[in-house]
């Protein structure tokens, strides 16, 4: 498309003022009208957004009933543990599929065979909650609504509870266990098509080219006690705050805060990944913002500045295109 390959070309000049923010401006809505109607996910997972020892299981376990599906399953078990599987709760819950003992007790089951049955084995809780999941979906499979929404929200509050509301109940926490999980199934999901890209890509971008030239500073977050100085999560989560998208501060997390376009369907705005495991997302160590061209805004290290730089690199893991609802979705605590 001339228009995409004009302002890609624009974007790799760097220092080029006011007329390279307009340009990645013009470029994101331009292409932003030519891509409406994207979108859509499938049963496979994102790349290396499930840790490489459980994705395994959660793509076979996450075929287990209709109910539930792979990515979904691999948000529930991030949502409840970040897949820590020594995850404990103030409740009790244990595990990296948050089961509190009596649930354990009646509907854990032995995933791999070897004879016993461990919550704390995730060969053993993940395929326990993917059964837990379709038994529960089963329980209130004649409620009115939607059979996942129904599922999830018998995970959270009990079957007897939807089955009594109709539906999700009334319950601001499990209402709001069902909206993340659903959400945060697209960020789990390897998409089918393009996905949109975020409104507010072009203002996180001209944020960041703000503060080309400032000192790296571990830990910063650009504050006045820091002399606005940045490290590269800092950076990422500041830009998209100045345009009111609220990310998590660290990069491993931002990556679950939307859809994850291919290295070919890269736009500006986009937060681009960096790690020294390509299989897992929890391993990520950097991120930048997408400028197009192949060049990025990032924070690189100690005793560097914020500048451009190519994303075209052996340890490049991946993409986000962040949205607002993805971002909301993160859970806090993982």
């Amino acid at each position: 498309m001339t228009v995409r390959k004009a302002w890609i070309a624009g974007a790799v000049v760097v220092g080029s003022g006011l007329s390279f923010v307009m340009l990645l401006v013009v470029g994101v809505y331009l292409v932003a009208g030519d891509l409406a109607g994207g979108g859509g996910g499938t049963k496979k997972l994102a790349k290396g957004s499930v840790p490489a020892a459980y994705q395994p299981l959660v793509q076979k376990w996450g075929n287990l009933c209709p109910a539930i599906n792979p990515a979904l399953l691999a948000a529930q078990l991030y949502q409840e543990s970040g897949f820590n599987p020594k995850a404990q709760s103030h409740a009790a819950a244990q595990g990296i599929a948050q089961f509190i003992p009596g649930t354990w007790a009646t509907h854990g089951i032995d995933g791999d065979g070897d004879g016993d049955r461990d919550v704390w084995d995730p060969n053993d809780a993940i395929p326990s909650a993917a059964s837990y999941d379709c038994s529960l979906a089963s329980y209130v499979k004649d409620v009115p609504g939607n059979p996942t929404e129904n599922m999830l929200a018998s995970y959270n509050a009990g079957a007897y509870a939807v089955i009594k509301y109709g539906g999700v109940p009334p319950y601001k926490e499990t209402r709001n266990y069902v909206k993340v999980i659903t959400t945060l199934e697209k960020s789990f999901a390897a998409p089918q098509t393009r996905v949109d890209p975020s409104e507010q890509a072009a203002g996180a971008i001209a944020y960041a080219q703000k503060k080309l030239g400032t000192l790296y500073l571990w830990g910063g977050n650009g504050t006045p006690e820091q002399g606005g100085r940045f490290d590269c999560s800092g950076l990422t989560k500041a830009a998209y705050e100045s345009v009111g998208v609220k990310l998590p501060r660290v990069a491993n997390d931002q990556y679950n805060a939307g859809p994850h376009p291919a290295r070919d369907e890269l736009l500006p705005g986009d937060l681009v990944f960096f790690s020294d495991d390509l299989t897992n997302s929890r391993a990520i160590r950097h991120v930048g913002i997408y400028v197009g061209g192949g060049y990025m805004i990032d924070a690189p290290r100690t005793g560097a500045v914020i500048r451009f730089d190519p994303i075209d690199t052996p340890d490049y893991f991946g993409a986000t295109r962040v949205t607002e609802d993805g971002a909301k979705a993160l859970p806090t605590t993982v």
